[in-house]
C-alpha cells in the first residue's frame, strides 16, 4: 500500500484515507480506510484538519490537483446581499458597535466595575432595528465572513443570533433580553487569556486548547460577582457542555446544563463554523447544518437544535444553489429528516438530495 500526504485543498470525493485522522484535542475524526465524500470533507474542514494521508495506486501521483473547469461567472447570493444599501448601512453600524463594545467589555474584567445592562444591550438592539427579520440578520452576518472573527465580533454575532433564536422559541420578552445579554457575555473569560493565544495565526496545539478551555471558568468568576441574573454567569461556565457529557469543563449531561447555556452553545458553534479562520474557510449554512446532523444531534438538546436548523433552512426555500456536482438548481422543499438535504429542482427534474449521499449544496447563488 502506497501512501501520499495531501492538503485539504487537494481532497476530493472517492479518495481513501490511509490513516486514522485525529483533531487537535486527540479525538478521532475519520477512521482509516474511509472513502471521502463531500460531507466527510466538510467534517475534516470543520475539525481544522489541514493535511492527511491517502492511499494511492502505484505510479499515481495526486500532488497536483486536477484543474477545475472555469466557473460560469454569476453574481452569487452573498454578492447580491453585499451590494445592497441595507448591508452597507448594517456593516458600518456593526463596525462602530464593535469598537464601543470592546471598551465596555474590557472594563467588565475588573471585579469592582459595575455593569451597565441597558448600555450593553443597546449594541444589539440598534443593529436589530436595521434588519428586516431574523434570517436577514443571518444573511448580514454571513456576508462579513472574509476575516477571522475576534472575540468581540464573535460575542456580538452570538448576541444577535440569540435574540433571533429567542423569538423563534417564543420566549417572553424579558427572557429574550436575558438570552441576548448572555450571548454578549458568554466568552468574556477569553479576555483573561494571553492575547498571543487568542490572536494566534497558526492552528492551535493540544496545549493551547487546554489553556483556551479555562475561559469558561474565568468568565464565570468574572460574572458571578456582578449584579446579574445567575443564568448569565452559568452560560459563561456551561456553553461548552454537551448533552451527551462530552463537553467541558465538568462533562455535565443534559439535565445538569443550564437551558440558556444549551441555546448559546448551539449558536456559538454555528457562528464559529460559518466564520473564516486562518486555517480553514467559512462553511456555508448548509455545510454547517450537515455537521450538526452528522455529529451534533446527541450533543445538543433536540428541542433547540432541530428548531434552530429548520428555521435556517426554511428561510432559503426558493433560493438558487450550486451543488457539489457542478449543477445549479432551486430549493423547493425541506426534508425534515435530513435538513441539509432538501429537494432541489434542476431544470425540469427534482433531485432529492437525501437519496444522493455524495451530493451536497455547495453555495447559495
Amino acid at each position: 500500500m502506497k501512501k501520499q500526504r495531501i492538503s485539504m485543498r487537494q481532497a476530493k470525493p472517492g479518495m481513501i484515507v490511509a490513516d486514522d485522522i485525529y483533531n487537535a484535542s486527540n479525538q478521532l475524526v475519520i477512521s482509516k480506510g474511509i472513502m471521502l465524500t463531500d460531507r466527510i470533507i466538510t467534517r475534516l474542514k470543520f475539525n481544522s484538519i489541514t493535511e492527511f494521508n491517502i492511499i494511492v495506486s502505484e505510479g499515481k501521483d495526486t500532488s497536483e490537483p486536477q484543474k477545475a473547469p472555469e466557473p460560469v461567472k454569476e453574481v452569487s447570493y452573498s454578492e447580491k446581499v453585499r451590494t445592497s444599501a441595507e448591508f452597507k448601512e448594517f456593516q458600518q453600524s456593526f463596525n462602530q458597535k464593535v469598537d464601543s463594545f470592546k471598551g465596555e467589555l474590557d472594563k467588565l474584567s475588573d471585579a469592582n466595575e459595575p455593569i451597565d445592562v441597558s448600555g450593553l444591550l443597546e449594541h444589539t438592539s440598534d443593529l436589530l432595528e436595521k434588519s428586516r427579520n431574523g434570517i436577514h440578520v443571518f444573511d448580514m452576518l454571513h456576508c462579513m465572513r472574509e476575516h477571522d472573527d475576534i472575540t468581540y465580533v464573535h460575542c456580538l454575532n452570538v448576541s444577535l443570533l440569540s435574540n433571533v433564536f429567542g423569538k423563534w422559541l417564543n420566549l417572553p420578552e424579558k427572557e429574550i433580553e436575558l438570552l441576548t445579554l448572555a450571548g454578549l457575555l458568554h466568552d468574556i473569560g477569553k479576555l483573561s487569556l494571553p492575547n498571543e493565544l487568542i490572536n494566534k495565526q497558526e492552528k492551535l496545539t493540544p496545549t493551547d486548547y487546554v489553556t483556551i478551555k479555562t475561559h469558561t471558568l474565568q468568565g464565570y468568576n468574572v460574572l458571578k460577582s456582578k449584579d446579574l441574573d445567575p443564568r448569565i454567569a452559568n452560560v459563561a461556565l456551561m456553553h461548552h457542555e454537551r448533552c451527551d457529557g462530552s463537553g467541558y469543563p465538568y462533562k455535565l449531561t443534559a439535565d445538569k446544563i443550564e437551558p440558556f447555556a444549551k441555546i448559546i452553545g448551539i449558536i456559538d458553534v454555528y457562528d464559529a463554523m460559518t466564520s473564516a479562520r486562518v486555517y480553514r474557510p467559512a462553511l456555508s449554512p448548509f455545510q454547517a447544518i450537515s455537521v450538526f446532523e452528522s455529529e451534533g444531534l446527541q450533543k445538543y438538546d433536540p428541542a433547540y437544535v432541530l428548531l434552530f436548523l429548520e428555521k435556517i433552512i426554511q428561510a432559503y426555500v426558493g433560493n438558487k444553489v450550486r451543488l457539489s456536482n457542478g449543477k445549479e438548481g432551486e430549493i423547493r422543499m425541506i426534508n425534515k429528516h435530513a435538513l441539509s438535504k432538501p429537494i432541489v429542482q434542476v431544470g425540469a427534474a427534482f433531485l432529492d438530495l437525501s437519496k444522493e449521499k455524495d451530493i451536497i449544496i455547495e453555495a447559495l447563488l
